[in-house]
């Protein structure tokens, strides 16, 4: 099992097949000249699947998240979830993914034994995705999510980033559309992942803004801690139910206490936190011709990687440090 010092247990495996994106959004990269993983530094399909059999059948690992960059982008995808849903015991697997590939991908996925997927979108107006996401592609991210519900990849769960002067007005609508759609709605506040380091504390939109703005409209009642569990999102009933919606505050109510992940980056690094400034490398290990490479010393590693996790991000304290290395190498 993959313990810490402060007695939390990762079940929760998030992996990131690549570095690479098909959109530039402005909280996550800069739009230009950012340097992308080399193709011998990436894990390879059979790696990763490797790596993935060790964490579900010697350390415990339950739940299996596949993340970028974008994933889709990865041509193995398929044929990566296919093998991992033959591991006995079978993992639940779900993908987070800008949703521009779905339409063509999400049967596919779902016959290879996916679950589910989180979509990231965070408006829906037309213009304003552009501006965000220096792309022309919102209806392709709606048909996309819309092919995955279709396809049986349920609940469809999308996630949000209100930005200030962008669409920080439309926490309301996107809840109304997200109902009507059959779409589970996740509000994440921004958090300091971005490759240009621009974030700042005192500009982003929290989740009291967001719940403020959703209050003008709706009825929100807490769902409670105990329905919450390890999950980021705080859950909210909307109007009495069924619906809910969450919010993932994780810069202003970290919920590191009750974490339960472990990451795996697209070049085979341990990451005990995605604002972790220590790395594990299991890429070394997996290459190596000594007996380091065997199963069981990876295994080992992984574990020791995993007892000096800290205590918490650090993402509350004023005096926090931002990673180097940007949220597409470290998956989100």
């Amino acid at each position: 099992m993959l313990l810490d010092t402060y007695g939390r247990v990762a079940t929760d495996l998030r992996v990131s097949l690549t570095d690479r994106c098909n959109l530039r959004c402005t909280y996550c990269m800069p739009e230009e000249g950012l340097q992308w993983l080399a193709k011998p530094d990436l894990l390879t399909d059979d790696e990763i699947v490797r790596l993935i059999r060790i964490a579900v059948t010697d350390l415990g690992v339950t739940e299996v998240r596949f993340t970028g960059g974008e994933p889709l982008l990865r041509p193995g995808l398929v044929g990566i979830v296919e093998r991992c849903a033959a591991l006995e015991p079978r993992p639940k697997m779900s993908l987070t993914t800008n949703g521009i590939g779905l339409k063509r991908t999400a049967t596919a996925l779902k016959a290879a034994g996916l679950d589910r997927v989180n979509v990231s979108l965070d408006t829906l107006r037309p213009e304003v995705f552009k501006t965000l996401t220096r792309r022309d592609r919102h209806q392709d991210v709606l048909d996309g999510m819309a092919a995955a519900r279709e396809a049986g990849l349920t609940p469809v769960k999308v996630n949000a980033v209100l930005m200030p002067g962008l669409n920080e007005d439309e926490a309301p609508d996107l809840l109304a559309w997200a109902i009507a759609e059959e779409y589970e709605l996740r509000f994440i506040e921004q958090m300091p992942l971005d490759a240009q380091h621009g974030w700042k504390r005192d500009g982003m939109i929290t989740a009291g803004d967001i719940l403020e703005s959703l209050r003008t409209r709706f009825t929100l009642t807490p769902e409670g801690s105990e329905e919450r569990g390890s999950a980021p999102a705080e859950r909210w009933v909307v109007d009495g139910g069924p619906h809910t919606v969450g919010v993932i505050a994780s810069v202003t109510r970290p919920f590191c206490r009750a974490c339960d992940r472990t990451r795996l980056t697209a070049d085979g690094q341990i990451r005990t936190c995605l604002f972790a400034t220590e790395e594990t490398d299991l890429r070394a290990a997996l290459r190596s011709e000594a007996p380091s490479a065997s199963d069981a010393a990876v295994a080992e590693l992984w574990k020791k990687a995993m007892w000096g996790k800290k205590a918490g991000s650090g993402l509350d304290d004023p005096s926090f440090l931002q990673p180097d290395r940007p949220m597409s190498a470290i998956g989100g």
